[in-house]
């Protein structure tokens, strides 16, 4: 052993660095602590009512997609978009916001004739309509499932219902009961009454 390796063992500079640890995905805790901070934020009043009513709005809508993100897929940029927007998009568009003086960012044009405010609110209309478009994906995906599962049964069991009357209250053809009335239709006393 060399002194240098001597010296290095008993200052412990001879062990491997441990690797870097490299954070996992956030988890469905994360995400939802992530929007309950984002709801603190703008709670009590901090922002003009037309920034609370979309910010509610685009929590709500990630909200409902956290428990499908499964659904997305692996790496989907879906799933992605819907973790970005609860842990860094949607705080970082409302934070940036709050950190200006509020008479300063509702009045002064900052860009392209934009206030603060402004360009808050089509930050929040971006965020909306784009957590929307995955809702749906992720809903048509599920729908479309049923859809198949529906054709399959279709063709392994031949055609069902068409859709229409449920034909509740008509006895069976060739049933005894054919004359007696249907549920909820009133029929004529047949006797005196008492």
């Amino acid at each position: 052993m060399t002194l240098g390796g001597l010296f290095g063992r008993i200052t412990g500079r001879d062990r491997e660095p441990d690797a870097a640890r490299i954070p996992g995905p956030p988890t469905t805790e994360d995400l939802l602590a992530a929007l309950d901070r984002v709801e603190q934020l703008v709670a009590g009043g901090a922002v003009p009512p037309v920034v609370g009513s979309r910010v509610a709005r685009v929590v709500r809508v990630v909200r409902e997609t956290i428990p499908r993100l499964g659904r997305l897929g692996a790496g989907s940029p879906q799933a992605y978009s819907v973790m970005a927007t609860a842990t860094d998009y949607l705080p970082e568009a409302v934070s940036g916001y709050l950190r200006l003086p509020r008479e300063w960012a509702d009045s002064r044009p900052v860009d392209r004739g934009r206030t603060s405010l402004m360009v808050l609110v089509d930050q929040l209309d971006l965020l909306g309509s784009t957590m929307d478009q995955v809702f749906d994906a992720v809903n048509r995906a599920d729908a479309a499932a049923l859809v198949a599962h529906g054709r399959f049964l279709a063709e392994k069991f031949g055609s069902g219902s068409t859709g229409g009357t449920l034909g509740l209250g008509q006895a069976p053809a060739g049933s005894s009961d054919a004359q007696s009335p249907s549920p909820g239709r009133l029929q004529p006393p047949t006797g005196r009454q008492a």
